[in-house]
């Protein structure tokens, strides 16, 4: 049986240990937090701390492929030098990474590659986004209206420097993601985004409901930026349709989160396991973009207060071990720290049928099966908001 070490056991750790277990691999984590997500999951679960761990080198070198399922850039070079160190395989390149863990480096490739993207400011008209360089989802982000706002954040904050400013677009996200192994490109079934309040993915929809042609553009778009980035490992592409076409917003190369587990319950394909073994593959370019895909959602869910609602990954993080439970409420699998009686836990269910609109048929009778077993008061989707605006923010500050 192969072996693989997962490094950080928090929600990409969780990815990394369900997919690797479908692939039949014996799963080892390490995390220095006993209640970590993945813990519940792993074969062999290692209480230490990567940093100082002593272990570290022999696990790595026992181990057919390790990966990093964290983002702390430290921890992440300390990891790379020490596979380095140690011979051991490694899911994931540090010169990628710290290409697309900035959005300036990002978005300047994007330019210098004329891939598409929102444009920057001052090449755009209003509204415009000022976002921090190296946040996630929508923390500091605000959006400005005009040419006074946009003096008026400037006399507060000063200058725009080091913070990425450029065209607001609206619109349906998708995430692609893609794998190269010493050159060797394979791009995965494109996925479905939806947000809740705070622009953290609360729900993966497959098949993705674009075009077949718009799906190829997407994942020739992905290997462009794969190729320019010297991938080795794993990468995400994350894109907005807005008016009628694709904007690139982010690309992240290292272990992704949720859609992964998506496109393996549609399609079959487990990603980490292609690369995995595309070292005894060899061949050319290999596309599993159009693999024959069956319905899928994939959505996070809490109760609290008596009501069941939807809300981003962020809530799963910290609920402790996770247990992996079949048949949950009707849904296929739950990845959940419920227990019978209890009215405060999460779920994230993974619902499979034939087709995108049967699984979502599926999905409401899910829905339903829980409020009514657990006598809840209703359901609640919650939707994003609008960043804030600049102007509205000073009025309420006033």
């Amino acid at each position: 049986m192969k072996r693989v070490l997962v490094l950080g056991g928090k929600l990409q750790g969780l990815e990394a240990a369900y997919l690797m277990k479908k692939a039949g691999w014996h799963v080892t984590v390490m995390d220095k937090n006993p209640a970590a997500a993945a813990a519940g999951l792993a074969d062999r679960f290692l209480q230490d701390d990567i940093m100082t761990a002593e272990c570290l080198c022999q696990e790595m070198q026992q181990a057919d492929l390790v990966i990093p399922a964290l983002e702390k850039l430290p921890v992440l070079e300390y990891i790379s030098a020490a596979a380095s160190e140690c011979g051991a395989r490694l899911m994931f390149n540090l010169h990628s990474y710290k290409i697309s863990c900035s959005k300036l480096r990002s978005d300047k490739l994007f330019q210098e590659l004329g891939v598409p993207a929102p444009l920057p400011w001052p090449d755009c008209s209003f509204p415009i986004i000022v976002k921090p360089s190296e946040r996630s989802g929508s923390e500091g982000v605000a959006r400005i209206e005009d040419e006074a706002e946009l003096s008026l954040y400037q006399q507060r904050y000063g200058s725009l420097e080091g913070q990425v400013v450029q065209q607001y677009v609206a619109g349906p996200s998708y995430s692609i993601e893609i794998v190269a192994c010493k050159g060797r490109l394979k791009t995965f079934q494109v996925t479905e985004l939806e947000m809740d309040a705070v622009y953290d993915c609360k729900r993966v929809i497959c098949p993705s409901g674009l075009s077949q042609g718009m799906e190829a553009e997407f994942a020739a778009c992905a290997a462009k930026l794969a190729k320019a980035v010297e991938l080795e490992g794993i990468m995400d592409v994350e894109v907005i349709l807005h008016e009628g076409k694709l904007k690139v917003l982010e690309i992240d190369a290292r272990l992704p989160s949720q859609t992964l587990t998506a496109v393996y319950q549609s399609t079959g394909v487990i990603a980490p396991e292609v690369y995995g073994t595309e070292e005894r593959q060899g061949g050319s370019v290999d596309r599993y973009t159009f693999a024959q895909a069956q319905g899928v959602i994939y959505e996070h869910v809490e109760v609290s207060d008596g009501v069941l609602r939807t809300a981003g990954e962020h809530i799963m993080g910290s609920r402790g071990p996770l247990k992996l439970i079949e048949n949950f409420f009707g849904a296929d699998e739950a990845l959940t720290n419920y227990r019978p009686g209890s009215r405060t836990w999460a779920a994230t269910l993974i619902i499979r049928a034939e087709t995108r609109q049967q699984a979502w048929q599926k999905h409401l009778q899910v829905i339903d099966n829980i409020v009514q077993a657990e006598n809840l008061s209703g359901f609640e989707d919650r939707e994003p908001e609008e960043p804030v605006s600049f102007g509205s923010r000073e009025e309420e500050a006033v």
